[in-house]
């Protein structure tokens, strides 16, 4: 668990921008505690952190952590001991409870990450920001509108350090992929696609009947926002942090179409966004069918971009074999005259293109978790709060839930002047 080839200590060098990580900290200002000076300063300095939540995702964050070596993990808390038991074996070094007030209440607890379920989210962050925590919190942010304004106002409030694991934000091939946006390498991008489809019941065994909600807490309503908030939250985000700007519509249609095990959640979503002058991003998401996986495509009027599989694709591509025939009969006086009819012999599918690497070469690492991991730890230790995280995060999970609401109420959304924050 080492985020694969890339050495996390060093990835903004990874990114190409050796010469030019001024310009690169500019255009992504998050990344500031990150750079070498600042590294540097805080090498031999610990923080002292608590992870609250022992469920797969925090062991998850768990292992990033052990790896660290200006990280502590000094707590492990959960209230269902097998999973804080998997804990313990992570860092058999870290002191256990089930009762989350007790890693609050400590003074030599410098950080939390939560990973609990979302409904408990505003409760904990809010209480570790007022005991003086900087706090890392699983997305999306909180369950319910207000709860995530409120939850943010807390941050700002209390002035403690807040990352939402919006992991795109510290992923090379995001990161570059963005760069080039901005350059104009792909031109005006018109339309944001993504999806992120399973095929699977979301479903964790259950030792006995009374656990049910406690262990499957993602399939009821009281609990999760279902796939908008755990899947959506992540790409919802690009239309923000590409365009800068909010959509001033949300559409969207879900159900329970497959998966009729008594879940209340949706097993089938789709929401599209739409912005000022007719831009559009869709979300959609089956977890009845993975053919197609998990991807962003963003086109531009001069190219695409795919993160996921980490390549760009350029427009012009070369001519299609049928036209080529046209050319070759035309040379050889086949035909006395041609109509150029379009689409007989240029048909509009999508083109043989293979593409270029965004950072030169295959993806060889899963995404960006163990950097922003690294990054809060960072922070945590300086006390300084890096630009835009919270409020990338806190967009986000507002997008999310406004997506979720329009599914919900079968109605368009516009966007609700009240939970605008000064941001865009």
């Amino acid at each position: 668990m080492n985020n694969e080839k890339i050495n996390r200590r060093d990835f903004l060098k990874e990114l190409g921008f050796v010469a030019g990580t001024t310009a690169l900290l500019s255009s992504f200002p998050w990344l500031s505690g990150m750079a070498e000076d600042k590294r540097k300063a805080t090498t031999g300095h610990k923080a002292r952190i608590a992870v609250i939540g022992t469920g797969d995702r925090g062991r998850y964050l768990l292992n990033f952590l052990v790896m660290n070596p200006k990280a502590e993990v000094v707590w492990l808390c959960d209230n269902y001991e097998p999973w804080l038991e998997l804990g313990r074996q992570i860092a058999p070094s870290a002191k256990t409870c089930a009762d989350y007030r007790q890693v609050i209440d400590d003074p030599n607890v410098d950080g939390v990450v939560i990973a609990t379920p979302l409904h408990t989210h505003l409760e904990i962050a809010g209480a570790a920001m007022e005991a003086g925590k900087h706090v890392f919190c699983e997305k999306s942010m909180a369950r319910t509108l207000p709860d995530t304004l409120t939850m943010y106002q807390t941050h700002k409030r209390t002035g403690h350090v807040f990352f939402v694991d919006q992991q795109r934000l510290f992923d090379p091939v995001y990161l570059k992929a963005i760069e080039m946006i901005r350059s104009g390498m792909f031109g005006e991008i018109q339309g944001i696609k993504t999806f992120w489809n399973r095929n699977g019941d979301w479903r964790r065994p259950v030792p006995s009947p009374e656990l049910e909600r406690k262990i499957n807490w993602r399939h009821y309503k009281e609990y999760s926002g279902g796939l908008m908030t755990e899947l959506g939250c992540h790409q919802i985000q690009m239309g923000t942090w590409i365009w800068r700007e909010l959509p001033e519509r949300i559409y969207g249609q879900g159900g329970i179409t497959y998966w009729k095990d008594g879940r209340e959640v949706e097993d089938n979503v789709g929401v599209m966004y739409t912005y000022k002058n007719g831009k559009r991003m869709s979300f959609d998401s089956i977890i009845s069918n993975q053919f197609y996986g998990l991807e962003e495509q963003i086109m531009g009027n001069l190219g695409t971009l795919e993160p996921e599989v980490g390549k760009y694709y350029f427009e012009k591509t070369p001519p299609m074999p049928g036209f080529l025939q046209m050319i070759n009969n035309i040379e050889k006086d086949i035909f006395s005259s041609v109509s150029f009819a379009g689409p007989s012999w240029d048909p509009e599918i999508a083109r043989k293109n293979h593409g270029e690497y965004i950072i030169g070469k295959k993806r060889d690492f899963l995404d960006g978790t163990g950097f922003t991991v690294d990054a809060f730890v960072e922070a945590a230790i300086t006390g300084e709060q890096p630009p835009m995280i919270a409020e990338e995060g806190y967009y986000a999970t507002v997008l999310s839930l406004l997506g979720l609401q329009a599914i919900e109420e079968k109605r368009e959304i516009l966007f609700p002047e009240e939970y605008r924050i000064d941001y865009l």
